[in-house]
């Protein structure tokens, strides 16, 4: 799977588009990734053929853990149900408490990474934690 930018996506935009299409004959997946922090054109989404949408972790540390309406959890809500919409799985960026995983989870987002589950690691101590804990970017159990 490889990540795009939104931004990367202005740039030589056609051949680009060319590009994805080709790799994914090959089973390539992709996501757009830091989703709402560039040019955030609904057009990519429609046209483009995502597989993911990554919600920035800009959005997701503007979480509220008291409420639904925090500095970031309406757009977090918002861009969820789209990519429900849209046929897209939703990851969040940069889980890093557990109100947070809540919240995501309670709203429906797919998958979340973030120091809540570890902080960066280098290779030979990643490696060691897949011998402890397969599972590294861990999916959000079903809310219902």
């Amino acid at each position: 799977e490889l990540e795009l930018t939104e931004s990367v996506l202005m740039e030589q935009h056609d051949e680009i588009v060319a590009t994805i299409q080709r790799l994914r004959q090959r089973g390539v997946k992709f996501s757009m990734d830091d989703f709402g922090t560039g040019y955030s054109s609904l057009t990519y989404l429609k046209r483009l053929p995502f597989d993911h949408l990554k919600l920035d972790k800009s959005f997701i540390a503007g979480i509220n853990h008291k409420d639904d309406v925090g500095d970031g959890g309406e757009i977090v809500k918002t861009v969820i149900g789209l990519g429900r919409v849209l046929g897209l799985r939703t990851v969040a960026e940069g889980v890093e408490r557990e109100d947070q995983l809540r919240f995501l989870q309670t709203h429906g987002c797919d998958e979340a990474q973030g120091y809540y589950f570890s902080p960066a690691l280098p290779a030979d101590a990643f490696a060691e934690l897949m011998t402890r804990q397969p599972v590294f970017a861990l999916p959000l159990p079903s809310s219902t």
